[in-house]
């Protein structure tokens, strides 16, 4: 693992305008997948939820096709040049959507989510138990914003570790589910890759209620587009961090001109608890 500091002057400045405010004028908005978990597990490409539940024979037999069949309709749209970002937000709409609905006609259940949770190979980034354990103690929210088609897996890797702390709000599609633990019904609103941003939180009063006054913010992602998750939130000092899994000097160079601080080689969270307990 390095770190690399995009601008370590304006690095320490912006630690330093956070510590003066104090840590209860502090929030910390991260993405989950490969951000709070490693990239890689044993040389092996860390899959998403959605593809483990495809791989893992959990769902009925169509599922599979049907789910690549949403992906040829709509990810050319999604990534399409002619097409208005407004046009755009409504195709994912539909996407996620019609997919969420797939989801509920291809059977899945809480125990499929518990078995891809307990028995798959997602890892948390090691030192994320010692991260949270002093955002509890110091009360600080952390926002987890995805838009992984089954965000109600996220809430189950947190219980495995024993850290579902009461200052960890979890902005991801969630489902309703009948006694049987079988998935009835979409519980909105619905998270897309083109809403993934803090705008959709005054939908969501408790959330929104807990951060709109904690002006500072450490953002957490593995991507570029990670940073447009602040987006609408009017923030006083903002630090990014991003963790890059790539060797390419290209995107190293985008990150940063992007990231104050870039995490190399699917790294830990050694630096941040560092940088964290410095603020305080």
């Amino acid at each position: 693992m390095n770190v690399i500091i995009s601008n370590p002057q304006n690095l320490e400045k912006l630690k330093s305008g956070i510590k003066k405010s104090g840590l209860n004028s502090l929030h910390i908005l991260s993405d989950f997948d490969k951000t709070l978990t490693y990239g890689q597990v044993d040389g092996v490409k860390t899959p998403s939820i959605i593809s483990m539940l495809r791989d893992g024979r959990h769902l009925s037999e169509n599922y599979a096709d049907e789910d690549q069949a949403l992906f040829d309709k709509y990810h050319p749209l999604e990534t399409a040049l002619g097409i208005s970002r407004e046009e755009k937000k409504k195709s994912m709409q539909g996407w996620w959507e019609t997919h969420n609905r797939l989801l509920i006609k291809s059977g899945l259940s809480k125990s499929d989510l518990e078995d891809i949770v307990n028995n798959g190979p997602v890892k948390f980034r090691d030192g994320l138990p010692e991260f949270l354990d002093f955002l509890y103690e110091h009360n600080i929210p952390l926002v987890i914003l995805s838009a992984s088609g089954c965000g109600d897996a996220i809430q189950l890797f947190f219980k495995k570790i024993n850290r579902d702390y009461p200052n960890v709000f979890y902005l991801t599609n969630k489902f309703n589910w009948d006694e049987k633990g079988r998935v009835i019904s979409i519980k909105g609103p619905v998270i897309h890759s083109l809403n993934k941003d803090e705008t959709i939180l005054e939908k969501i009063p408790k959330i929104y209620k807990t951060i709109k006054d904690r002006k500072n913010v450490i953002l957490l992602g593995d991507n570029i587009e990670d940073i447009k998750m602040i987006t609408g939130f009017n923030y006083a000092n903002l630090l990014k961090i991003g963790f890059l899994n790539s060797d390419d000097e290209k995107i190293k160079e985008a990150y940063k001109k992007n990231f104050d601080v870039i995490i190399t080689g699917d790294g830990d969270f050694n630096f941040i608890n560092n940088l964290i307990q410095s603020l305080s």
